[in-house]
């Protein structure tokens, strides 16, 4: 019973219930540096991506998704430099060229790279719901929360336009033909 009073006042010293004022746990951590690593290697990508993409509606979209990436990385920074947390390397932007600069060997093609977003979004609202799963405080899984929110609005938008581009390419679908007798 002592040992339970002790504990528990310990957690409260440091857990006072605001938010800012409670330090990240290592799994905070790990799991926002990672975030930010990740989402600069992505920007650096689609940057390339955009350079590749004929379709107009992909490269809206690859746009989109770099700008929602720079809106992330933008929260995360300042919750990192707050909490005195170094930021992880970030690869210079890549120059813009024209489609017809690449030769058509080394093209990626518009359904491999919408191939390629949508994966990463999905990917990515894995991640965030980990570390919404992980956090203690509840500032950083509110602003995962956001997150996740928009990268599943950010999907939906990628599954339209492959559905539309007849880019998709389902698994075997299962048809229910039981015969009634």
């Amino acid at each position: 019973m002592k040992v339970q009073k002790i504990i528990r006042s310990v957690v409260m010293g440091v857990l006072n219930g605001n938010p800012q004022d409670e330090p990240m746990h290592y799994g905070e951590v790990f799991g926002t540096w990672s975030h930010l690593l990740s989402n600069n290697g992505l920007i650096a990508g689609y940057q390339t991506y955009l350079n590749h993409t004929g379709d107009k509606d992909l490269k809206k979209l690859i746009e989109e998704a770099i700008q929602g990436m720079k809106n992330e990385n933008q929260q995360i920074e300042e919750l990192l430099k707050i909490n005195g947390i170094g930021l992880p390397p970030a690869p210079p932007d890549r120059p813009l060229a024209t489609l017809e600069d690449i030769p058509p060997g080394a093209r990626f093609s518009d359904p491999e790279i919408s191939a390629s977003v949508s994966k990463d979004t999905a990917a990515a609202l894995v991640s965030c719901s980990q570390l919404i799963g992980q956090c203690i405080r509840e500032d950083i899984a509110m602003m995962y929360g956001q997150f996740h929110l928009a990268k599943a609005q950010f999907g939906a938008k990628m599954l339209k336009l492959n559905k539309e581009k007849a880019w998709l390419i389902p698994p075997p679908l299962h048809l229910n033909k039981t015969k009634e007798k």
